[in-house]
């Protein structure tokens, strides 16, 4: 732990779990793509996508040095670190390295299409700056869902993202979205995901739930033949066929996520008979407590 740091937000900011203890910089403000219709992270108006200013970030490196604080990680926000030039993201990567020796670890959400802007052997440099991992919310492998959740994004860009910065030595965090297709493209969007995740093969793997904060009308406007929201138990047999199609050896796996109505973890390939086990007896329970809908089944 380490006391407040001499940083400024632009709140809402949001973070991964495993970033809790972390020292965040927000390094830019909002998201640039900010137009997927599940997505309420970036929508006030404050949220507008804009790169900090390079000065304000390193004087509060600088300040956060002066102070004294040692965090072991430091985190990049808002929503995709990596839209920024390879000179910023080498400056403020340098300015870290050089100022809080104590950081082991950067890391940063990442859209698809900004790593794709990014060489190979700019990637690298990326990770020997102290770029260790990535969180890319794929939300689905399914490209029938993604175009009409308006993800901006296809399987294969993912996957080809999500290989190269592994090539490079960045570790990979994938979040799939557990309900986005509905209950009419439930089937095809569990297993087509758990064929991304098979592809691309990510260091971690996490579901979330899809949820409405704010109403519905505008995710919904997005599906040609409609949405049907799905039941605990639909989503618990959806993680079913994701879980059942992966083939993986040794992804670390979540789905700890508030939004979750069931709480799993282990790791992939070596828990799969038991996280099976665990869904199946949560589709038992939730099939006998109707009323336990939105509450969490958790081990």
């Amino acid at each position: 732990m380490f006391a407040t740091p001499p940083v400024r937000y632009i709140e809402p900011l949001f973070r991964p779990p495993s970033e809790a203890r972390s020292l965040i910089l927000q390094v830019t403000n909002g998201c640039s793509w900010n137009r997927c219709t599940y997505c309420e992270m970036y929508t006030d108006p404050q949220k507008k996508f804009r790169p900090r200013p390079e000065a304000e970030v390193l004087a509060e490196i600088s300040a956060c040095a002066e102070q004294g604080l040692a965090p072991r990680r430091v985190f990049l926000a808002d929503g995709d670190a990596l839209v920024l030039s390879m000179r910023r993201l080498r400056t403020i990567l340098r300015a870290i390295r050089d100022q809080l020796p104590s950081v082991s670890r950067v890391g940063a959400y990442c859209l698809p299409s900004n790593l794709k802007r990014k060489h190979d052997d700019e990637l690298a440099e990326l990770r020997e700056l102290g770029l260790g991992i990535i969180y890319v919310g794929a939300e689905s492998g399914d490209d029938d869902v993604l175009r009409q959740v308006d993800k901006g994004e296809t399987h294969d860009t993912t996957v080809s993202a999500l290989l190269r910065a592994r090539e490079a030595g960045i570790k990979t965090s994938v979040m799939i979205l557990n309900g986005l297709g509905g209950r009419r493209l439930s089937r095809r969007h569990a297993l087509a995901s758990a064929r991304l995740v098979n592809e691309s093969r990510p260091d971690y793997l996490a579901t979330l739930v899809l949820t409405f904060y704010r109403g519905r009308e505008r995710f919904e406007a997005g599906f040609e033949q409609g949405f049907e929201e799905l039941d605990s138990v639909e989503l618990c047999e959806e993680m079913k066929t994701l879980i059942a199609a992966t083939e993986l050896d040794a992804t670390v796996f979540r789905s700890d996520h508030a939004s979750n109505h069931l709480v799993l973890r282990g790791v992939l390939g070596r828990d799969k008979a038991r996280l099976l086990a665990q869904i199946d007896e949560a589709i038992e329970y939730f099939r006998l407590h109707p009323e336990f809908e939105h509450g969490h089944f958790g081990y």
